[in-house]
């Protein structure tokens, strides 16, 4: 399906932070619209570097510094009542202060819609809307699967949910059922799509005969990687272990000198532009639980594995997953040895997680929201086929 329109339309994209999960959904939106409407004039911009470059840097060293040293303290800041109260001051302030640079960009850019997967982003467009009386569309594309009170602004006409569970909570806060579209995550087309697991093997060189485990800590190679792997050379069947360590070149130094028992292979790398075939072939994966990933492996129908998951948004995306059946959850890195060995041994156990998480699975997330941005005949996500059709 081509959209044809008598002006092209303009598409503004905002995400915040370079390597991260929101700037991946943004890439996965504007590849959808183009599939769609190859005319459409599509921009992608970080809109917290924007506005304020300086202050984005201040915020991203504080957030990494207290994940990483005192991860209890953001795990009361996240989605905390009194936190939003108190610093709603500062908040209205940012959006304020922000009004200058963004009228500078809409009026180069003249965009007809705004999609952001940021809630700050959101929140400040959709203030600027209001203020300035702009004739905006305006959508907040979550990219974690419990939403927070501070995605909610009068000026946002969608947002667009990855579960049912997040679309009721949004209800409760007192969204309007219509602006509340459960679309999903958007994530690359690939993972939409089969591919000869033979054909992937022989090209990363690992033997389907034996299970292989992936292993991932998003694009900053975060989490107890090291202790992950080490524990699992102690597994008694034999395995292959894929570990894609992002930009954490520590932890890349690390494993390259580890040595795994002779039953036990290990492949090292440090980004992948592939993850959807490295799915295809996975038994299952360790992985940090962030909206993305999850998306994937839902797509996927790939097990998955948490560990030591981060307070506030990878904590509630590990609620999702282990209430749906999709994970398991391990505490201590001690027990991993042998929960993988029982996990391994129970290869219905493995089925059911697999059946679980294609239950959850929204493949084909970004061209139902480029369909609701292009303003399509209905609001309705498309069937399977017709978005393949799409493709």
């Amino acid at each position: 399906m081509v959209y044809e329109l008598t002006q092209p339309r303009r598409i503004l994209l905002m995400y915040i932070t370079r390597v991260s999960g929101h700037r991946t959904a943004t890439i996965a939106i504007e590849k959808a619209i183009k599939t769609l409407d190859p005319t459409a004039e599509v921009m992608s911009i970080n809109g917290f570097g924007y506005t304020y470059p300086i202050l984005e840097k201040v915020v991203n060293r504080a957030y990494m510094g207290i994940i990483k040293r005192t991860p209890k303290v953001w795990d009361y800041l996240y989605d905390n009542p009194d936190v939003l109260k108190r610093t709603q001051k500062l908040k209205n302030f940012l959006h304020k202060t922000s009004h200058e640079k963004l009228s500078i960009l809409f009026e180069q850019f003249q965009p007809d819609t705004v999609v952001c997967t940021q809630a700050f982003p959101c929140g400040m467009v959709a203030d600027y809307k209001l203020a300035q009386r702009q004739p905006l569309t305006i959508m907040g594309v979550l990219t974690d699967y419990a939403p927070h009170s501070f995605w909610l602004h009068e000026g946002v006409d969608y947002y667009i949910v990855p579960s049912e569970d997040a679309r009721w909570k949004f209800l409760l806060k007192g969204v309007d059922e219509q602006r509340i579209k459960l679309f999903g995550i958007p994530i690359h087309a690939n993972f939409s799509v089969s591919k000869d697991k033979a054909d992937i093997a022989k090209k990363i060189g690992i033997d389907l005969q034996f299970p292989t485990i992936l292993i991932m800590g998003g694009g900053q190679g975060l989490g107890p990687i090291k202790e992950v792997v080490n524990a699992l050379a102690g597994v008694k069947t034999p395995l292959q272990l894929v570990v894609v360590a992002g930009v954490n070149q520590r932890l890349i130094r690390w494993l390259k000198r580890f040595s795994l028992p002779s039953d036990k292979r290990m492949k090292i790398y440090e980004y992948v532009d592939n993850v959807d075939e490295f799915m295809e072939v996975a038994t299952l994966i360790i992985t940090k639980p962030g909206g993305m990933t999850t998306s994937e492996c839902l797509a996927k129908g790939l097990p998955m594995v948490i560990i030591n998951p981060l307070p506030g948004q990878e904590m509630r995306n590990t609620d999702f997953l282990l209430q749906n059946g999709i994970a398991i959850r391990i505490d201590k890195t001690s027990d991993m040895a042998e929960e993988i060995e029982l996990l391994l041994r129970n290869p219905r156990k493995l089925d059911d997680m697999r059946q679980a998480a294609l239950a959850h699975g929204r493949p084909h997330a970004g061209l139902d929201i480029a369909r609701l941005i292009l303003k399509s005949p209905t609001d309705q996500p498309m069937s399977p086929d017709a978005n393949l059709a799409a493709l």
